[in-house]
């Protein structure tokens, strides 16, 4: 008998979704794209929302593609899936949708009274000590608290997170999965359960959700209706995987050592470290940090950096306004010819987070901490990537401080391994080798989870984790320059960003003595 199975991994991302099938064996790790899908928002009535149905279509097409990929002597023998965190769909007592999920990139946190609703219900003190996440205003308990007294929320029996709710659309059973609950800021990390102190406080009625699950269970077979639509054989499994697609990216950190970070790149950067529990100090929460849950009973410390998104938002303005040519490789070789560290930004501005003009913040924001303004499309991509880079030292320097822990070597996993010169630039702010790759880590720890859940290959996360160090490409990069040089862009910035916020605090002093 064939010690090899095949398994699929839908792997859905801000900007694509994608079906992959990956051929396992106790030495044997292989990826195959098997169907490619545009994920577009759509804006309706000023509300931004994902269109669900169409990559709900996009994975059936992909797994039908997986079929056919597939042999009657090597069947799929489970399916997987991981999605971007804290956006839910609302389905009513029969199980229908009741709207389309409203991005987290939509205003509605942002503006009016949601975030001093959230603080005077529970003080953020209080919050981060009972749930340990960083504040980030779109947040799952940020949208219920922007949606109470709609009719929707009213209406709904259900709450499911995106991958929950594509899972209970091909098999008709619903769980909440534990990694992307942990983004919800409704778990406590502690206990690895709700936390009704803080659901209780902000007048969230956890029993919208269904039971949780945790990775390596069983979610349900395909229903009979996506099986004739998609040719796979019945039974077909699906099974729970980090479902949070930084979850199953760090399952997909090829290290051969406990004293790594991690940097998962693409529209966000989430840098930081695996941990057996919780930071749950007042210093870490002043620190932006995050105390996600992991496969395995870990936690994944890490700080939400902008990311990728803030070159893809470049691109995106430059190409509609006809301003420069969009080709990356090009833009990337002339960011990599222009003067380093000329501007940096802060790469977790909250003025960043909505879609618009990029280069224009990003031009503003330079200007406003007495910087040079980027004069051409390679500066700004350089100001983007030095940030970027900067931002990802500061994140794992803070996480070695808050945590105890020591670091040798830096994984930069995901799109942003393909790079050159982001993992360059890393790795000399850092001060610290990279490894980049692999750059599909999310479906890869998708997929592993899978695998060892069927009995396809054992061991904890070190042995998945060896599999993939020996299976998969990997390019190493090593710091190189002055190191000072980056030391002294790190303190420009800070010195800048305490500037600025002294002025934004005499000016809320003043507007209140006016005012008073």
């Amino acid at each position: 008998m064939s010690t090899e199975h095949r398994f699929a991994a839908v792997d859905l991302g801000a900007s694509s979704g994608r079906v992959m099938v990956g051929r396992v064996a106790p030495d044997t790790l292989t990826l195959h794209e098997v169907h490619r899908f545009p994920n577009e928002p759509v804006r309706l009535s000023g509300t931004l929302h994902w269109n669900i149905l169409s990559l709900y279509q996009g994975v059936l097409t992909g797994l039908k593609a997986a079929a056919t990929a597939t042999t009657e002597a090597t069947p799929l023998t489970s399916i997987g899936i991981d999605s971007w965190a804290v956006d839910y769909g609302l389905l009513d007592a029969t199980g229908a949708l009741l709207a389309n999920p409203v991005h987290y990139r939509d205003p509605r946190t942002t503006t009016g009274t949601v975030a001093d609703t959230v603080s005077t219900a529970i003080p953020p003190p209080a919050l981060y000590a009972a749930t340990g996440l960083q504040h980030l205003p779109f947040n799952t308990i940020y949208q219920l608290v922007a949606a109470q007294g709609t009719p929707a929320l009213a209406a709904a029996h259900r709450l499911l997170l995106i991958p929950d709710l594509i899972s209970y659309w091909l098999t008709g059973e619903a769980g909440t999965e534990l990694t992307n609950a942990s983004t919800t800021q409704l778990i406590d990390p502690r206990t690895r359960t709700w936390s009704t102190q803080v659901a209780d406080a902000l007048g969230i009625d956890l029993s919208l959700f269904p039971p949780l699950r945790h990775p390596g269970t069983p979610a349900g077979t395909l229903r009979a209706d996506v099986l004739a639509e998609t040719g796979l054989p019945h039974p077909t499994p699906v099974t729970a995987v980090g479902s949070h697609d930084t979850a199953s990216a760090v399952v997909g950190v090829p290290a051969t050592s406990p004293r790594f970070a991690y940097i998962a790149t693409g529209t966000w950067s989430l840098a930081g470290l695996e941990l057996d529990a919780p930071v749950l100090t007042e210093e870490s929460r002043l620190a932006n940090f995050t105390n996600e849950l992991g496969v395995d009973g870990t936690v994944r410390y890490l700080r939400n950096i902008m990311g990728l998104w803030l070159l893809q938002e470049c691109l995106r303005t430059w190409e509609n306004t006809g301003t420069a040519k969009t080709d990356l490789p090009a833009l990337l070789e002339a960011a990599a010819e222009a003067t380093p560290l000329r501007s940096v930004v802060d790469a977790g501005d909250p003025a960043f987070i909505a879609p618009g003009d990029m280069p224009d913040r990003i031009a503003a924001a330079c200007r406003r901490t007495g910087q040079p303004a980027p004069r051409n499309p390679a500066e700004t991509t350089r100001c983007v990537l030095d940030s970027l880079a900067l931002a990802h030292r500061r994140a794992i320097e803070d996480a070695v401080r808050l945590s105890g822990r020591t670091v040798d070597t830096v994984h930069i996993v995901g799109g942003g391994a393909h790079n050159t010169l982001l993992c360059r630039l890393t790795a000399d702010a850092c001060g610290l080798p990279v490894v980049a790759g692999p750059a599909e880590a999310a479906a890869l720890g998708n997929i592993l989870v899978q695998a060892r859940t069927a009995g396809t290959v054992g061991g904890g996360l070190s042995d998945l984790r060896a599999l993939l160090h020996s299976t998969q490409p990997l390019r190493q990069y090593e710091p190189r320059g002055d190191h000072s040089a980056w030391d002294r862009a790190a303190s420009r910035l800070e010195a800048a960003s305490r500037l600025e916020g002294a002025q934004v605090t005499e000016t809320q002093a003043a507007e209140e003595e006016r005012c008073g």
